[in-house]
Protein backbone atom coordinates (compact mmCIF):
# COMPACT_ATOMS: atom_id res chain seq x y z
CA UNK A 1 0.00 0.00 0.00
CA UNK A 2 1.45 3.53 -0.93
CA UNK A 3 2.21 4.99 3.06
CA UNK A 4 -0.06 7.75 2.94
CA UNK A 5 -0.42 8.60 6.68
CA UNK A 6 3.64 8.41 6.74
CA UNK A 7 4.25 11.42 3.38
CA UNK A 8 1.65 13.01 4.82
CA UNK A 9 -0.57 12.64 1.20
CA UNK A 10 -4.04 14.25 0.94
CA UNK A 11 -6.64 11.00 1.31
CA UNK A 12 -7.33 12.75 -2.54
CA UNK A 13 -4.11 12.31 -3.85
CA UNK A 14 -4.03 8.87 -2.47
CA UNK A 15 -6.70 7.88 -4.43
CA UNK A 16 -5.70 9.65 -7.57
CA UNK A 17 -2.20 7.44 -7.00
CA UNK A 18 -4.13 4.06 -6.68
CA UNK A 19 -6.20 4.33 -9.67
CA UNK A 20 -3.36 5.15 -11.96
CA UNK A 21 -1.31 2.64 -11.06
CA UNK A 22 -4.57 0.34 -11.12
CA UNK A 23 -5.04 1.82 -14.90
CA UNK A 24 -1.26 1.61 -15.69
CA UNK A 25 -1.62 -2.27 -14.67
CA UNK A 26 -4.39 -2.46 -17.45
CA UNK A 27 -1.41 -1.35 -19.95
CA UNK A 28 1.74 -3.56 -18.42
CA UNK A 29 -0.38 -6.64 -17.50
CA UNK A 30 -1.89 -7.88 -21.48
CA UNK A 31 2.20 -6.52 -22.60
CA UNK A 32 3.79 -8.41 -20.30
CA UNK A 33 1.85 -11.13 -20.98
CA UNK A 34 2.30 -10.69 -24.96
CA UNK A 35 6.23 -10.43 -24.24
CA UNK A 36 6.52 -13.15 -22.04
CA UNK A 37 5.00 -15.11 -24.38
CA UNK A 38 6.91 -14.33 -27.51
CA UNK A 39 10.51 -14.49 -25.37
CA UNK A 40 12.99 -16.87 -26.89
CA UNK A 41 13.86 -20.23 -25.03
CA UNK A 42 16.93 -20.20 -22.78
CA UNK A 43 18.82 -22.98 -20.75
CA UNK A 44 17.12 -21.71 -17.68
CA UNK A 45 13.86 -21.57 -19.17
CA UNK A 46 11.42 -18.58 -20.58
CA UNK A 47 9.79 -17.36 -17.30
CA UNK A 48 12.55 -17.46 -15.16
CA UNK A 49 14.87 -14.95 -16.48
CA UNK A 50 12.05 -12.19 -16.32
CA UNK A 51 11.95 -13.35 -12.51
CA UNK A 52 16.08 -12.90 -12.22
CA UNK A 53 15.72 -9.57 -14.11
CA UNK A 54 13.08 -7.95 -12.24
CA UNK A 55 13.55 -8.86 -9.12
CA UNK A 56 16.77 -5.62 -8.26
CA UNK A 57 14.59 -3.33 -9.63
CA UNK A 58 11.11 -4.31 -7.75
CA UNK A 59 13.17 -4.51 -4.62
CA UNK A 60 14.38 -1.11 -4.93
CA UNK A 61 11.05 0.62 -6.33
CA UNK A 62 9.50 -0.88 -3.39
CA UNK A 63 12.07 0.54 -0.99
CA UNK A 64 11.72 4.27 -2.67
CA UNK A 65 7.81 4.07 -1.75
CA UNK A 66 8.23 3.89 1.78
CA UNK A 67 10.69 6.73 1.53
CA UNK A 68 9.48 10.00 2.14
CA UNK A 69 11.62 12.77 0.21
CA UNK A 70 13.03 16.16 1.92
CA UNK A 71 10.52 18.11 -0.41
CA UNK A 72 6.55 18.62 -0.45
CA UNK A 73 5.67 20.23 -3.81
CA UNK A 74 6.81 17.09 -5.73
CA UNK A 75 5.74 14.23 -3.30
CA UNK A 76 2.24 13.13 -5.69
CA UNK A 77 4.65 12.80 -7.90
CA UNK A 78 7.39 11.22 -6.65
CA UNK A 79 4.99 8.37 -4.89
CA UNK A 80 3.31 8.11 -8.46
CA UNK A 81 6.19 7.50 -10.08
CA UNK A 82 7.69 4.69 -7.99
CA UNK A 83 4.17 3.38 -7.83
CA UNK A 84 4.02 2.84 -11.48
CA UNK A 85 7.38 1.70 -11.63
CA UNK A 86 6.92 -1.19 -8.96
CA UNK A 87 3.53 -2.31 -10.22
CA UNK A 88 5.18 -2.64 -13.64
CA UNK A 89 8.66 -4.73 -12.52
CA UNK A 90 6.02 -6.48 -10.08
CA UNK A 91 4.07 -7.62 -12.91
CA UNK A 92 7.19 -8.52 -15.07
CA UNK A 93 7.84 -11.31 -12.00
CA UNK A 94 4.04 -12.45 -10.85
CA UNK A 95 2.87 -13.27 -14.81
CA UNK A 96 5.48 -15.59 -15.38
CA UNK A 97 5.73 -16.59 -11.92
CA UNK A 98 2.24 -17.61 -12.57
CA UNK A 99 2.16 -18.85 -15.52
CA UNK A 100 5.02 -21.43 -14.34
CA UNK A 101 2.01 -23.93 -13.41
CA UNK A 102 1.85 -24.34 -16.68
CA UNK A 103 5.40 -25.43 -17.20
CA UNK A 104 5.98 -27.71 -14.42
CA UNK A 105 3.93 -30.17 -15.42
CA UNK A 106 1.13 -31.46 -17.87
CA UNK A 107 -0.56 -33.22 -15.52
CA UNK A 108 -3.76 -31.80 -13.78
CA UNK A 109 -3.54 -33.40 -10.72
CA UNK A 110 0.70 -31.88 -10.42
CA UNK A 111 -0.87 -28.45 -11.30
CA UNK A 112 -3.23 -28.28 -8.60
CA UNK A 113 -0.49 -29.61 -6.37
CA UNK A 114 1.65 -27.06 -7.10
CA UNK A 115 -1.01 -24.39 -7.41
CA UNK A 116 -1.84 -25.39 -3.69
CA UNK A 117 1.82 -24.97 -2.72
CA UNK A 118 1.87 -21.94 -4.52
CA UNK A 119 -0.55 -20.02 -2.33
CA UNK A 120 -0.19 -21.81 0.60
CA UNK A 121 3.50 -20.24 0.65
CA UNK A 122 1.85 -17.24 -0.57
CA UNK A 123 0.14 -16.59 1.82
CA UNK A 124 2.51 -17.67 4.66
CA UNK A 125 4.42 -14.87 2.95
CA UNK A 126 2.01 -12.47 3.50
CA UNK A 127 1.60 -13.42 7.37
CA UNK A 128 5.32 -12.93 7.31
CA UNK A 129 5.14 -9.64 6.08
CA UNK A 130 2.26 -8.91 7.96
CA UNK A 131 3.79 -9.68 11.02
CA UNK A 132 6.92 -7.97 10.12
CA UNK A 133 5.38 -4.80 9.25
CA UNK A 134 2.54 -4.57 11.62
CA UNK A 135 5.50 -5.43 15.03
CA UNK A 136 7.61 -3.47 13.73
CA UNK A 137 5.70 -0.31 13.11
CA UNK A 138 3.75 -0.85 16.19
CA UNK A 139 6.47 0.29 18.22
CA UNK A 140 6.70 2.90 16.54
CA UNK A 141 2.81 3.55 17.45
CA UNK A 142 2.36 7.26 17.41
CA UNK A 143 0.15 8.53 20.17
CA UNK A 144 -3.61 9.32 18.82
CA UNK A 145 -5.05 12.98 18.12
CA UNK A 146 -7.84 14.05 20.48
CA UNK A 147 -11.05 14.97 18.34
CA UNK A 148 -14.31 16.48 18.70
CA UNK A 149 -15.72 13.75 21.13
CA UNK A 150 -13.03 13.40 23.65
CA UNK A 151 -12.73 14.88 26.46
CA UNK A 152 -9.92 16.43 28.32
CA UNK A 153 -10.07 17.69 31.89
CA UNK A 154 -7.78 19.08 34.08
CA UNK A 155 -7.77 18.41 37.56
CA UNK A 156 -5.00 20.36 40.21
CA UNK A 157 -1.86 18.59 39.06
CA UNK A 158 -2.83 16.30 37.32
CA UNK A 159 -4.66 15.58 33.80
CA UNK A 160 -7.29 12.88 32.80
CA UNK A 161 -7.55 11.95 28.50
CA UNK A 162 -10.50 9.87 27.84
CA UNK A 163 -9.78 7.60 24.69
CA UNK A 164 -5.96 9.05 25.04
CA UNK A 165 -2.77 6.94 24.08
CA UNK A 166 -0.05 9.32 25.40
CA UNK A 167 2.38 6.13 25.51
CA UNK A 168 5.94 7.12 23.53
CA UNK A 169 6.81 5.63 20.55
CA UNK A 170 9.94 3.27 20.99
CA UNK A 171 11.08 4.34 17.66
CA UNK A 172 10.17 6.75 15.03
CA UNK A 173 7.47 5.94 12.35
CA UNK A 174 9.14 7.16 9.46
CA UNK A 175 12.93 4.18 10.96
CA UNK A 176 10.04 1.65 11.58
CA UNK A 177 8.64 1.82 8.05
CA UNK A 178 12.02 1.70 6.54
CA UNK A 179 13.19 -0.94 8.67
CA UNK A 180 10.22 -2.91 7.78
CA UNK A 181 10.31 -2.00 3.95
CA UNK A 182 14.12 -3.28 4.16
CA UNK A 183 13.29 -6.40 5.89
CA UNK A 184 10.88 -7.30 3.61
CA UNK A 185 13.06 -6.40 0.63
CA UNK A 186 15.83 -9.00 1.55
CA UNK A 187 12.85 -11.59 2.29
CA UNK A 188 11.87 -10.87 -1.99
CA UNK A 189 15.47 -10.93 -3.07
CA UNK A 190 15.53 -14.69 -1.17
CA UNK A 191 12.40 -16.07 -2.10
CA UNK A 192 13.67 -14.56 -5.91
CA UNK A 193 16.51 -17.07 -5.31
CA UNK A 194 15.27 -20.11 -4.00
CA UNK A 195 12.32 -19.78 -6.90
CA UNK A 196 15.27 -19.62 -9.81
CA UNK A 197 17.42 -22.24 -8.63
CA UNK A 198 14.77 -24.67 -7.48
CA UNK A 199 12.37 -24.80 -10.57
CA UNK A 200 13.07 -26.04 -13.73
CA UNK A 201 10.52 -25.51 -16.89
CA UNK A 202 9.17 -27.93 -19.40
CA UNK A 203 9.99 -27.04 -22.98
CA UNK A 204 6.96 -26.32 -24.85
CA UNK A 205 5.76 -24.42 -28.55
CA UNK A 206 4.26 -21.00 -28.10
CA UNK A 207 3.05 -18.89 -30.46
CA UNK A 208 1.00 -15.26 -30.18
CA UNK A 209 -1.90 -15.10 -33.32
CA UNK A 210 -5.05 -13.69 -31.94
CA UNK A 211 -4.42 -14.41 -28.64
CA UNK A 212 -6.00 -11.93 -27.00
CA UNK A 213 -9.29 -12.04 -28.32
CA UNK A 214 -8.90 -16.15 -28.10
CA UNK A 215 -8.73 -15.52 -24.58
CA UNK A 216 -10.85 -12.94 -23.42
CA UNK A 217 -13.64 -14.83 -25.76
CA UNK A 218 -13.15 -17.99 -24.08
CA UNK A 219 -16.64 -17.84 -22.39
CA UNK A 220 -14.98 -20.02 -19.64
CA UNK A 221 -12.46 -17.99 -18.55
CA UNK A 222 -14.25 -14.70 -18.98
CA UNK A 223 -16.75 -16.23 -16.10
CA UNK A 224 -14.00 -17.01 -13.95
CA UNK A 225 -12.49 -13.82 -14.33
CA UNK A 226 -15.65 -12.03 -13.00
CA UNK A 227 -15.90 -14.27 -10.53
CA UNK A 228 -12.59 -13.77 -9.09
CA UNK A 229 -13.19 -10.01 -9.50
CA UNK A 230 -15.90 -9.61 -7.38
CA UNK A 231 -15.06 -12.09 -4.45
CA UNK A 232 -11.42 -10.78 -4.32
CA UNK A 233 -12.56 -7.24 -3.59
CA UNK A 234 -15.06 -8.87 -1.22
CA UNK A 235 -12.34 -9.87 0.82
CA UNK A 236 -9.79 -7.23 -0.03
CA UNK A 237 -12.42 -4.76 1.14
CA UNK A 238 -12.93 -6.82 4.28
CA UNK A 239 -9.27 -7.48 4.78
CA UNK A 240 -8.18 -3.50 4.14
CA UNK A 241 -10.06 -2.18 6.63
CA UNK A 242 -10.91 -4.74 9.19
CA UNK A 243 -7.90 -3.31 11.18
CA UNK A 244 -9.12 0.14 11.16
CA UNK A 245 -12.74 -1.26 11.99
CA UNK A 246 -11.18 -3.34 14.79
CA UNK A 247 -9.40 -0.44 16.73
CA UNK A 248 -11.73 2.46 15.78
CA UNK A 249 -15.30 1.26 15.92
CA UNK A 250 -14.78 -1.39 17.84
CA UNK A 251 -11.76 0.07 20.40
CA UNK A 252 -8.80 -2.84 20.09
CA UNK A 253 -6.28 0.01 18.95
CA UNK A 254 -3.59 -2.29 20.58
CA UNK A 255 -4.76 -5.03 19.39
CA UNK A 256 -5.15 -4.69 15.67
CA UNK A 257 -1.78 -6.04 14.65
CA UNK A 258 -2.92 -9.15 16.22
CA UNK A 259 -6.59 -9.70 14.90
CA UNK A 260 -4.73 -9.42 11.60
CA UNK A 261 -2.08 -11.77 11.74
CA UNK A 262 -4.91 -14.01 12.86
CA UNK A 263 -6.56 -13.52 9.62
CA UNK A 264 -3.86 -14.35 7.70
CA UNK A 265 -2.41 -17.55 10.04
CA UNK A 266 -5.75 -19.04 9.61
CA UNK A 267 -6.02 -18.75 6.12
CA UNK A 268 -2.49 -20.28 6.06
CA UNK A 269 -4.01 -23.61 7.93
CA UNK A 270 -6.98 -23.26 5.92
CA UNK A 271 -5.86 -23.62 2.74
CA UNK A 272 -4.49 -27.62 2.78
CA UNK A 273 -8.27 -28.69 3.69
CA UNK A 274 -9.77 -26.47 0.87
CA UNK A 275 -6.92 -28.16 -1.47
CA UNK A 276 -8.47 -31.84 0.34
CA UNK A 277 -12.14 -30.21 0.13
CA UNK A 278 -11.78 -29.50 -3.73
CA UNK A 279 -10.64 -33.32 -4.69
CA UNK A 280 -13.09 -34.76 -2.84
CA UNK A 281 -16.23 -32.61 -3.37
CA UNK A 282 -15.52 -30.37 -6.88
CA UNK A 283 -13.90 -27.24 -7.51
CA UNK A 284 -17.21 -25.58 -8.00
CA UNK A 285 -18.93 -27.23 -4.56
CA UNK A 286 -15.78 -25.81 -2.67
CA UNK A 287 -15.81 -22.57 -3.74
CA UNK A 288 -19.50 -21.90 -3.05
CA UNK A 289 -19.21 -23.54 0.90
CA UNK A 290 -15.77 -21.75 1.42
CA UNK A 291 -16.92 -18.43 0.30
CA UNK A 292 -20.32 -19.01 2.31
CA UNK A 293 -18.61 -19.91 5.05
CA UNK A 294 -17.75 -16.11 5.79
CA UNK A 295 -20.84 -14.30 5.56
CA UNK A 296 -22.46 -14.98 8.73
CA UNK A 297 -19.17 -13.77 10.58
CA UNK A 298 -19.38 -10.96 8.83
CA UNK A 299 -22.83 -10.05 9.31
CA UNK A 300 -21.95 -11.04 12.89
CA UNK A 301 -18.87 -8.57 13.85
CA UNK A 302 -21.25 -5.65 13.01
CA UNK A 303 -24.16 -6.92 15.15
CA UNK A 304 -22.81 -7.36 18.06
CA UNK A 305 -21.63 -4.97 20.65
CA UNK A 306 -17.50 -5.23 20.91
CA UNK A 307 -15.42 -8.15 22.46
CA UNK A 308 -12.43 -9.10 21.64
CA UNK A 309 -13.05 -13.14 21.50
CA UNK A 310 -16.06 -12.46 19.23
CA UNK A 311 -13.62 -10.46 16.76
CA UNK A 312 -10.79 -13.28 17.06
CA UNK A 313 -13.55 -15.60 16.45
CA UNK A 314 -14.49 -13.41 13.10
CA UNK A 315 -10.92 -12.91 12.06
CA UNK A 316 -10.02 -16.90 12.17
CA UNK A 317 -13.11 -17.41 9.88
CA UNK A 318 -12.39 -14.54 7.86
CA UNK A 319 -9.27 -16.67 7.21
CA UNK A 320 -10.76 -19.61 6.36
CA UNK A 321 -13.30 -17.99 3.43
CA UNK A 322 -9.78 -15.42 2.38
CA UNK A 323 -8.01 -19.07 1.30
CA UNK A 324 -10.83 -20.57 0.15
CA UNK A 325 -11.61 -17.10 -1.94
CA UNK A 326 -8.18 -17.11 -3.52
CA UNK A 327 -6.55 -20.76 -3.72
CA UNK A 328 -9.78 -22.36 -5.15
CA UNK A 329 -10.15 -19.64 -8.07
CA UNK A 330 -6.64 -19.82 -9.02
CA UNK A 331 -6.70 -24.01 -8.78
CA UNK A 332 -9.39 -23.17 -11.43
CA UNK A 333 -7.66 -21.34 -13.68
CA UNK A 334 -5.58 -24.46 -15.14
CA UNK A 335 -9.16 -26.03 -15.81
CA UNK A 336 -9.78 -23.32 -18.13
CA UNK A 337 -6.67 -23.02 -19.97
CA UNK A 338 -7.06 -26.69 -20.49
CA UNK A 339 -10.44 -26.37 -21.73
CA UNK A 340 -9.13 -23.91 -24.24
CA UNK A 341 -6.82 -25.86 -25.49
CA UNK A 342 -9.16 -28.46 -26.23
CA UNK A 343 -11.35 -25.89 -28.68
CA UNK A 344 -8.67 -24.37 -29.97
CA UNK A 345 -6.19 -27.29 -31.04
CA UNK A 346 -3.87 -25.37 -33.39
CA UNK A 347 -3.65 -22.43 -31.06
CA UNK A 348 -1.45 -23.17 -28.61
CA UNK A 349 1.24 -20.75 -26.40
CA UNK A 350 -0.92 -18.63 -24.75
CA UNK A 351 -0.67 -19.91 -21.20
CA UNK A 352 1.14 -16.57 -20.72
CA UNK A 353 -1.75 -14.51 -21.74
CA UNK A 354 -4.36 -16.35 -19.44
CA UNK A 355 -2.30 -15.63 -15.99
CA UNK A 356 -1.41 -11.98 -17.00
CA UNK A 357 -5.16 -10.95 -17.12
CA UNK A 358 -6.13 -13.00 -13.88
CA UNK A 359 -2.94 -11.00 -12.52
CA UNK A 360 -4.22 -7.84 -13.76
CA UNK A 361 -7.73 -8.49 -12.13
CA UNK A 362 -6.08 -9.30 -9.18
CA UNK A 363 -4.19 -6.14 -8.80
CA UNK A 364 -7.47 -4.16 -9.97
CA UNK A 365 -9.78 -5.39 -7.18
CA UNK A 366 -6.57 -4.53 -4.89
CA UNK A 367 -6.68 -0.85 -6.40
CA UNK A 368 -10.42 -0.37 -6.12
CA UNK A 369 -10.64 -1.59 -2.73
CA UNK A 370 -7.94 1.30 -1.70
CA UNK A 371 -9.67 3.73 -3.55
CA UNK A 372 -13.25 3.04 -2.29
CA UNK A 373 -11.96 2.66 1.35
CA UNK A 374 -10.28 6.07 1.01
CA UNK A 375 -12.71 7.91 -0.42
CA UNK A 376 -15.08 6.52 1.84
CA UNK A 377 -13.62 7.59 4.99
CA UNK A 378 -12.38 11.00 3.57
CA UNK A 379 -15.96 11.56 2.60
CA UNK A 380 -17.24 10.36 5.95
CA UNK A 381 -14.96 12.92 8.01
CA UNK A 382 -12.53 10.33 9.29
CA UNK A 383 -9.90 11.94 11.45
CA UNK A 384 -6.10 10.48 11.08
CA UNK A 385 -4.73 9.22 14.04
CA UNK A 386 -7.61 10.25 16.12
CA UNK A 387 -9.11 8.44 19.20
CA UNK A 388 -12.37 8.62 18.52
CA UNK A 389 -14.32 9.22 14.90
CA UNK A 390 -17.42 10.31 13.53
CA UNK A 391 -20.54 8.33 13.95
CA UNK A 392 -20.46 8.57 9.82
CA UNK A 393 -16.50 6.97 10.01
CA UNK A 394 -18.28 3.65 12.19
CA UNK A 395 -21.39 3.37 9.55
CA UNK A 396 -18.74 3.63 6.93
CA UNK A 397 -16.73 0.68 7.99
CA UNK A 398 -19.49 -1.40 9.05
CA UNK A 399 -20.53 -1.01 5.43
CA UNK A 400 -17.53 -1.45 4.02
CA UNK A 401 -16.54 -5.31 6.32
CA UNK A 402 -19.91 -6.51 6.30
CA UNK A 403 -22.42 -5.31 3.78
CA UNK A 404 -20.53 -4.23 0.52
CA UNK A 405 -18.50 -7.67 0.96
CA UNK A 406 -21.76 -9.34 1.77
CA UNK A 407 -23.40 -7.83 -1.41
CA UNK A 408 -19.74 -8.55 -3.63
CA UNK A 409 -19.71 -11.99 -2.93
CA UNK A 410 -23.39 -13.09 -3.78
CA UNK A 411 -22.96 -11.29 -7.39
CA UNK A 412 -19.80 -13.33 -7.64
CA UNK A 413 -21.70 -16.50 -6.54
CA UNK A 414 -24.42 -15.96 -8.72
CA UNK A 415 -21.75 -15.62 -11.77
CA UNK A 416 -20.61 -18.49 -10.99
CA UNK A 417 -23.79 -20.51 -11.14
CA UNK A 418 -23.28 -20.40 -15.12
CA UNK A 419 -19.10 -21.03 -15.04
CA UNK A 420 -19.60 -24.58 -17.40
CA UNK A 421 -16.51 -26.34 -16.28
CA UNK A 422 -17.70 -28.72 -14.01
CA UNK A 423 -16.00 -32.03 -12.90
CA UNK A 424 -16.99 -34.19 -15.69
CA UNK A 425 -16.08 -31.75 -18.33
CA UNK A 426 -13.14 -31.37 -16.68
CA UNK A 427 -11.93 -35.17 -16.62
CA UNK A 428 -13.11 -34.94 -20.17
CA UNK A 429 -10.71 -32.62 -21.14
CA UNK A 430 -8.20 -34.19 -19.66
CA UNK A 431 -8.51 -37.37 -21.30
CA UNK A 432 -8.68 -35.50 -24.23
CA UNK A 433 -5.10 -33.81 -24.10
CA UNK A 434 -3.69 -36.93 -22.68
CA UNK A 435 -4.80 -38.69 -25.69
CA UNK A 436 -3.18 -35.71 -27.98
CA UNK A 437 -0.34 -36.15 -26.20
CA UNK A 438 0.34 -39.60 -26.57
CA UNK A 439 -0.28 -39.45 -30.46
CA UNK A 440 1.86 -36.87 -30.46
CA UNK A 441 4.60 -38.83 -28.76
CA UNK A 442 3.96 -41.87 -31.20
CA UNK A 443 4.39 -39.48 -34.07
CA UNK A 444 7.37 -38.32 -32.77
CA UNK A 445 8.60 -41.85 -32.42
CA UNK A 446 7.32 -42.94 -35.99
CA UNK A 447 9.00 -40.21 -37.33
CA UNK A 448 12.41 -40.82 -35.56
CA UNK A 449 12.51 -44.49 -36.73
CA UNK A 450 11.58 -43.27 -40.70
CA UNK A 451 14.89 -41.18 -40.37
CA UNK A 452 16.74 -44.04 -38.45
CA UNK A 453 15.75 -46.06 -41.53
CA UNK A 454 16.93 -43.66 -44.54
Amino acid sequence: NVPVIRAHLDPFYASIILFVGRAWDAVTDPTVGFLVSRSPWTRFGRMLPWILFSTPLAVLSYFLIWYVPPFENGKVIWYLFFYCLFQSLQTCFHVPYSALTMFISSEQKERDSATAYRMTVEVLGTVLGTAIQGQIVGMANAPCLPGPGDIVADLSNSSMSVGLNVSEPVISLETAYMIASGVICLIYILCAIVLFFGVREQKEPMSFFQGIKLVMGHGPYAKLVMVFLFTSLAFMLLEGNFALFCSSTLGFRNDFQNILLAIMLSATLAIPFWQWFLTRFGKKTAVYTGTLSVVPFMILVVCLKSNLIVTYIVSFFAGVGVAAAFLLPWSMLPDVVDDFQVQNPESTGHEALFYSFYVFFTKFASGVSLGISTLSLDFAGYISRGCSQPEEVDITLKVLVSAAPVALIIIGLCILYSYPINEERRQGNRKLLQEQRDNEVDSETDSTELANMV
